[in-house]
């Protein structure tokens, strides 16, 4: 070997083992074998079911979070006051969304931009606006992110406006 291959030697070791991470992690991220499995009849059930909560909860007559399996985990991502993983269904509705809810004299109803599926996943971005319970108006955009299986969210991330958030956390006593 010459001195120039003894001296690349080692980076081109160090290179191979970061491609094979970097394969690893692409790898990691690349959609679950089963989902690529799961039918495009299933995709379009499952979006069809995400649809329909969202049009009941616009209605007032249903809303997404009856679509959560019971052991689904719900994590709110980003600096929120409520930004943690919720492991159980109940967990998320008792420690977020009733004490949301009792913050409002009116409650938010959805304005969904848009529904995306793909096998096992379902992306929901929607505004949502109403009033709380000191009269001033809370709106707010959201991202969330469904896991699927069976017809049930098994997994949830959502992402929104935390400054908005906070202040109806902060500014508002639940009602009793």
């Amino acid at each position: 070997m010459t001195s120039t291959t003894l001296f690349w030697a080692p980076f081109a070791a160090r290179a191979a083992l970061g491609f094979a991470a970097a394969s690893i992690g692409i790898l990691a991220l690349a959609p679950h074998a089963e989902a690529q499995s799961i039918s495009p009849t299933v995709t379009s059930q499952n979006k069809a079911a995400v649809e329909g909560k969202f049009d009941a909860w616009k209605a007032g007559t249903g809303n997404p979070f009856e679509l959560l399996a019971d052991e689904a985990s719900w994590t709110i991502e980003g600096n929120s006051v409520a930004s943690k993983t919720y492991p159980t269904k109940e967990d998320f509705l008792s420690d977020v969304i009733r004490p949301f809810n009792a913050r409002m004299s009116i409650g938010i109803k959805p304005t969904v931009k848009s529904i995306t599926a793909d096998a096992d996943r379902v992306v929901i971005h929607f505004d949502a606006a109403g009033t709380a319970r000191d009269g001033k108006p809370y709106v707010n955009t959201y991202a969330w992110f469904f896991q699927m299986k069976n017809g049930r969210v098994i997994r949830a991330a959502a992402f929104f406006d935390a400054i908005a958030f906070n202040d109806l956390w902060a500014r508002v006593t639940p009602a009793g």
